[in-house]
């Protein structure tokens, strides 16, 4: 059975991973945006995917994270004996 420091760990290096991706893609998206604002249709539609796209990654990355909270929390009754 892994420790709780084990656990913990693992779950810290998940939720930095996560969240590296979502700044990661919000760059991406942001230099996109940034490419295309000489192009009048192409600039207003790209904008709208950045905010919709960018509200709907925040949500993923954050329900993510509870899960990992969670995970880590049942993990720690686990090893503590907390049940």
């Amino acid at each position: 059975m892994a420790s709780y420091s084990e656990i913990q760990k693992a779950v810290r290096g998940e939720k930095f991973r996560v969240w590296f991706a979502w700044v990661s893609g919000g760059t991406i998206w942001l230099m996109i945006t940034n490419a295309t604002k000489a192009i009048a249709v192409v600039s207003v539609i790209t904008q709208i995917l950045l905010v919709v796209l960018g509200i709907l990654s925040t949500i993923a990355a954050v329900r993510m994270r509870n899960a990992f909270n969670r995970k880590a929390e049942a993990a720690r009754k686990e090893v503590l004996g907390d049940l």
